[in-house]
């Protein structure tokens, strides 16, 4: 009896890549520093010297509290210093002298002693008068609040003719620094794990210096700047079972506030021999396991079980179950099962260009694949 005709399959062959491995992590924008405003002096608000809003130097003077009385006491700190010079002018003299006297028992060494007690009393007085100004100076340059950073200002809580204490809890006013800025984002203990797992087992090769960060907004845009991965938090939440990751990216046309909420495109690792396989060659069992249909070198169909990994474009990234070389069904899949001999031809998937023999991600999924000239007989 004649043969049926073997029913014609597109395949794939595939072959292995080197594939940077991206996970994608959400979080949100913190400012790289944050300063609060505070009073060092208690008194009254006289003058607010910014706009709210704006951009601050470190140094500007922000606010000016009513200076009179630290004045003051700058004025009476200074005469008190000039007091004890006037002492000890006296008493450096006088002791130099009865101690001369006492050599040539002219006095008592009672009084040479006490006259060099006063001139150490004179010489302690002025360090301590000293210390006064000192102290009265800097109170008076306090009631000129400073901006200790450099950044955005935001609101002002207080008022000209407000009333503040150098040891409010409340602040004047918050400083952020937004350029460059923070990225917060979480990865789970497990995927951390499996990460360092797969690195020490030389499967992921690292990626050489700093790991780079890309973002996506909250719109879907990609953020113009890319950034890199500077700490890895060594705890991890036990509420949540997540590692914090925060990176550092540049912000200076300051699109980034703190606050906002992205995503971020991490570049952890490089899989030097990635598998991908087209999305259209993967279905679900009645199990829900993912399987492929392929083509052995006999012509022979069979069912196998894969684990799929990120989507890249659109191909899957098959962890486990499939080797390079091997060919998967793509077009076709309806008209066989398992152990059916087929006509096997190459095709291409649209969208996924070959170079050099290799295959190379695409930027979005097409709708079929287009077969190629050349067939290949079983």
């Amino acid at each position: 009896m004649p043969q049926p005709p073997q029913a014609e399959v597109g395949v794939v062959t595939l072959q292995s890549e080197s594939l940077p491995m991206e996970s994608e992590l959400r979080g949100r924008t913190r400012a790289y520093v944050t300063s609060e405003v505070r009073p060092q002096v208690g008194g009254i608000l006289r003058k607010r010297l910014f706009t709210e809003g704006a951009e601050v130097h470190e140094g500007d003077v922000l606010y000016e509290i009513e200076p009179a009385a630290y004045q003051a006491a700058y004025n009476s700190a200074k005469g008190a210093l000039a007091q004890a010079q006037a002492t000890l002018r006296a008493a450096r003299p006088k002791a130099q002298r009865y101690r001369k006297l006492v050599e040539l028992d002219a006095i008592s060494k009672q009084d040479s002693e006490d006259a060099l007690a006063s001139l150490q009393q004179a010489e302690a007085s002025v360090l301590v008068a000293q210390a006064d100004l000192e102290s009265a100076r800097i109170n008076l340059d306090h009631t000129k609040v400073r901006a200790p950073v450099s950044g955005r200002i935001g609101t002002s809580t207080y008022t000209q003719g407000a009333l503040v204490t150098a040891d409010q809890t409340t602040a004047l006013a918050t400083i952020n620094q937004l350029d460059p800025i923070y990225v917060d984002v979480t990865q789970s203990s497990a995927q951390l794990l499996s990460l360092r797992r797969r690195l020490k087992d030389g499967t992921l090769k690292s990626v050489d210096g700093k790991v780079p960060v890309s973002l996506i907004l909250e719109d879907g845009s990609r953020y113009a700047y890319e950034g890199a991965l500077e700490v890895v938090v060594s705890e991890v939440d036990e509420a949540t079972g997540t590692v914090k990751l925060r990176a550092v990216v540049p912000n200076p046309d300051h699109d980034l506030l703190p606050g906002m909420y992205v995503s971020a495109m991490l570049s952890m690792a490089i899989d030097e021999k990635a598998i991908l396989a087209p999305q259209q060659a993967v279905s679900r069992n009645n199990k829900g396991e993912a399987t492929v249909l392929v083509v052995d070198d006999a012509g022979k169909v069979q069912s196998r079980v894969v684990q799929t990994g990120q989507a890249v474009g659109s191909r899957w990234v098959i962890t486990t179950g499939l080797a390079a070389g091997e060919r998967v069904i793509i077009e076709g899949l309806q008209k066989v099962r398992s152990g059916d001999i087929v006509h096997a031809v190459n095709v291409e998937p649209a969208g996924v260009p070959v170079q050099d023999g290799k295959s190379t991600s695409p930027a979005a999924p097409q709708p079929s694949p287009k077969a190629v000239a050349s067939h290949q007989a079983n």
